[in-house]
């Protein structure tokens, strides 16, 4: 169960640093999709740093501290990512987005949530 958690809690981390560091620097391959899906979502392109890439380095920064031994703060990340992934989700569904990004945002809530699961079920 343990080596589940690791792979899953790692993944997170992998996908939430990539994700987080792509939209702080406006990495251009992902902003040709992400642009337009902000302005579907009626999200401005300023909030990529904060309230967008921030929070997901943060995350993936703090699941990475609770894969190294630090159990507290990696479940106090995992929540985190669960409810920023969850408005992620509902910020699409408000606008009937349903876009790639929609889909994507479905996938970072998945793994934010199986990486809380896990880390609750080898706590």
């Amino acid at each position: 169960m343990r080596t589940v958690f690791l792979t899953v809690a790692l993944l997170t981390v992998a996908a939430n640093a990539f994700s987080g560091f792509a939209a702080i620097t406006r990495f251009p391959p992902i902003m040709r999709t992400l642009r337009p899906a902000l302005a579907r979502a009626g999200v401005p392109e300023s909030w990529l740093v904060f309230p967008i890439g921030i929070p997901k380095l943060a995350g993936a920064a703090g699941v990475l501290l609770g894969v190294l031994g630090v159990p507290l703060v990696g479940a106090a990340a995992a929540i985190g990512l669960v409810l920023y992934f969850v408005c992620a989700v509902y910020t699409h569904v408000r606008v009937s987005d349903y876009s790639v990004q929609f889909y994507l945002a479905n996938v970072f809530l998945a793994l934010a949530v199986a990486t809380l699961a896990l880390d609750l079920a080898t706590s």
